[in-house]
């Protein structure tokens, strides 16, 4: 699979490496994958996609928390480093933005212990995610943070095949203007299957699992 990969670099020099085949995500078939290994995991290019994110949400924008999904944890901080420099405002105590990464129970809801919630609860969050396919995820955190008494200020994701979920723009460093051929589908409507084409791999934020 290795051998046709390929890289995509943004307008603003972040790079990702994307692979075409048929793969199973949880909860969809996509012709794509799309890794962000690095893009989480190297300091210089957390930092490039934290600054590329960073002028969506300068304006208008109060920002106490950054909910980190699927291992961004690294960009929720550079990004809040950003944010904080370019005078974004936080009504925290502190004036500073939390870093927060959400547990799942036996049911993969969202939670948060005692010890956390006091990081979403009345507080203005951005949702930070790796990658955005059918929506579900997102979904989940968006219903997470209402229910534990935050308010969703945006929603940012390295890539995104959706412009919208829950009524919430994405804004993303890579979409499907970048892959114009990308596809998600439900598995049980999904082409390539019904083409008794095989899966190449099981793929989620952790990486790939070759079949």
């Amino acid at each position: 699979m290795e051998t046709r990969t390929y890289k995509l670099m943004s307008a603003t020099n972040v790079p990702i490496k994307v692979t075409p085949g048929h793969f199973a995500t949880n909860h969809s078939h996509i012709n794509y994958y799309v890794d962000t290994t690095t893009l989480r995991a190297r300091q210089s290019e957390a930092q490039a996609a934290a600054r590329a994110l960073k002028g969506m949400f300068m304006y208008n924008t109060i920002v106490d928390s950054i909910l980190c999904v699927d291992g961004t944890q690294v960009i929720g901080a550079y990004l809040a480093q950003e944010l904080t420099e370019a005078g974004v405002m936080s009504k925290n105590a502190h004036k500073t933005i939390y870093i927060v990464t959400p547990e799942y129970n036996s049911n993969s809801q969202l939670m948060f212990r005692d010890n956390t919630r006091p990081m979403i609860s009345g507080k203005n969050v951005i949702i930070l995610m790796d990658d955005v396919t059918s929506g579900k995820t997102l979904a989940k955190c968006v219903e997470a943070i209402q229910y534990y008494g935050g308010t969703v200020q945006g929603v940012a994701a390295l890539f995104s095949a959706a412009e919208e979920v829950c009524g919430y723009h994405i804004h993303s460093v890579f979409s499907t203007r970048d892959l114009k051929d990308y596809q998600s589908h439900d598995f049980q409507e999904c082409p390539f299957c019904r083409q008794g084409r095989r899966l190449d791999a099981l793929v989620n934020s952790f990486g790939y699992s070759k079949l």
